[in-house]
């Protein structure tokens, strides 16, 4: 049965997830951060499942991918941000990393499907 709203795709669903947990987790980094870790971290996070919802009412194929694309750029993004905030020790990004992975995979699925069409 076909979805009538990104909010029914699983890959937002998570992504959403994802995003609520980074907003929990930059809510602890030293206020020193407000303007540049903890800014550009939340500003990928949201840009996954925004281009998600913005790629999901697209009509051609191409532009859906090329969301989705856009989605997976910025979930990188998130993982290198994950990265430096661990070397920097404000927090355990073990499960966040798990989340985006599993974000990851399924977005590399949803763009396949696309393509496939």
């Amino acid at each position: 049965m076909p979805t009538k709203t990104f909010t029914e795709l699983v890959v937002w669903q998570k992504a959403h997830e994802f995003t609520l947990s980074i907003y929990k987790f930059t809510s602890t980094f030293p206020k020193s951060e407000i303007y540049c870790l903890t800014s550009q971290l939340l500003r990928a996070a949201v840009s996954i499942p925004a281009n998600i919802a913005e790629g999901y009412k697209k009509t051609s194929d191409a532009d859906k991918a090329r969301l989705m694309n856009y989605a997976q750029g910025s979930l990188e993004e998130c993982r290198y941000y994950l990265i430096l905030a661990s070397d920097l020790k404000y927090g355990d990004t073990q499960e966040l990393m798990i989340k985006l992975e599993e974000v990851s995979k399924l977005l590399t699925a949803y763009i396949k499907a696309i393509r496939k069409k």
